[in-house]
């Protein structure tokens, strides 16, 4: 789960290596003391990138849309079974939902398949 402010890896090869979260689109919110929207697996989100890599097309300080492809907090699916990786991770994706890298590091979660990520997916090395 992600909320804002939190800092995630980015797994593309769009030139950012580290994006701040800003905003969450997509989440849950729960009443009572907790009240920040927390993002999940396949949830977009607004992000600041932090740390680029010099001469790539995005720069530190700039501000794109992102999907979650990996959490740290396990994921609970229908059969039961939960899914958790080792850190977060993000995918930078343009207005049309399609990703600005052409490829993605590591693995990302099956949940993408369900939310309509498939280009994500298919750019995948490893879908879990």
């Amino acid at each position: 789960m992600l909320q804002q402010e939190s800092r995630c890896e980015v797994a593309d090869n769009s030139g950012a290596k580290i994006a701040y979260v800003i905003r969450v689109y997509g989440g849950s919110k729960r009443r009572g003391s907790f009240t920040r929207q927390r993002a999940g697996v396949g949830d977009k989100v607004l992000v600041s990138v932090k740390k680029a890599l010099p001469g790539a097309d995005i720069k530190t300080g700039d501000k794109s849309k992102a999907v979650i492809v990996r959490t740290k907090k396990p994921t609970r699916r229908a059969d039961g079974s939960y899914v958790s990786f080792d850190n977060n991770a993000v995918v930078l994706i343009g207005e049309d939902g399609n990703p600005k890298g052409t490829r993605i590091f590591g693995p990302v979660a099956r949940e993408l398949r369900d939310k309509n990520y498939m280009k994500i997916v298919s750019l995948a090395s490893e879908v879990v």
